[in-house]
């Protein structure tokens, strides 16, 4: 079975729809798969598999009776690490970090290579700000998986609230290496939770520093777009590093971000 199966100021964890997975072996007892495209239309008369119906709850938010349909498939196949993981998710996205831990962790007994589940692991630790454990397990998950945007997009993070810049500014370019579309919000990442964004008060820092990942990757409209996110949260360094740092030397040639570049009016003082 194909196993890879989850906007910023939230702290909301998302599961997304579930696609085929990061790696292509099937697990012993595992029954085929509910694939993207379904082989034959499902008619009025045919039921939806179990596994789609939990899979669709997910994606609905319904995630109490999601965890009731991965609870009912881990008992009829325990040995399946995919459904641990799912019901993993379910538990995150209702606050039971212990409970979704233990989920991870089986998941990964059951297939020491299971990438999903590591990165997952990733964003317990990473939600309990233990940011040192959850870099370290993004890395793992990385080890086993390389060209999963999300899995260095979960580690740019846990480097950033660490504020070890320069590595979450590696990890945030490697993302955007294997898909320049990495932090669309609208699009789905299966089976993968994509952790917290909200990052409080350095918000503006972290906008600025995706503008700087976008404008080092040549897309000068996404970094038009947190250049003015940075500055619309009040990024203390935001003319000084704008007009100084060699990495938007191109961007600096546009229109826009010339206008950018032209301080704010200070705001009048509203009268008592």
């Amino acid at each position: 079975m194909n196993k890879h199966l989850l906007a910023i100021p939230a702290v909301t964890l998302l599961a997304c729809a579930f696609a085929p997975s990061s790696r292509a072996q099937t697990p012993p007892d595992t029954p085929p798969s509910p694939p993207s495209v379904v082989e034959q239309p499902a008619t009025a008369t045919e039921p939806i598999p179990l596994t789609e119906q939990g899979r669709l709850l997910l994606v609905r938010k319904e995630f109490r009776e999601a965890e009731g349909v991965f609870r009912q498939l881990t008992q009829e196949q325990p040995k399946n690490p995919v459904y641990w993981n799912e019901l993993g998710i379910t538990l995150q996205n209702q606050g039971d970090l212990k409970g979704a831990l233990k989920c991870y962790e089986k998941s990964m007994k059951l297939d020491a290579a299971y990438p999903d589940a590591q990165n997952n692991i990733g964003t317990i630790w990473y939600e309990r700000k233990k940011y040192s454990k959850a870099i370290r397990a993004y890395n793992k998950a990385i080890g086993i998986r390389d060209d999963f945007a999300p899995f260095h997009m979960n580690l740019g993070y846990a480097y950033f609230s660490e504020k070890e810049y320069t590595q979450s500014l590696a990890a945030f370019r490697r993302a955007l290496e294997i898909d320049p579309a990495s932090f669309d919000p609208s699009k789905s990442r299966a089976g993968t939770v994509i952790q917290d964004r909200s990052l409080s008060s350095d918000r503006g820092k972290f906008y600025f520093l995706l503008a700087k990942s976008f404008a080092e990757s040549g897309n000068l409209d996404r970094c038009i777009l947190y250049l003015k996110k940075a500055r619309d949260e009040g990024y203390k360094d935001f003319y000084t590093e704008l007009k100084s740092d060699p990495s938007f030397a191109a961007a600096r040639q546009d229109p826009v971000v010339q206008d950018l570049l032209i301080p704010k009016p200070a705001e009048p003082v509203q009268q008592p």
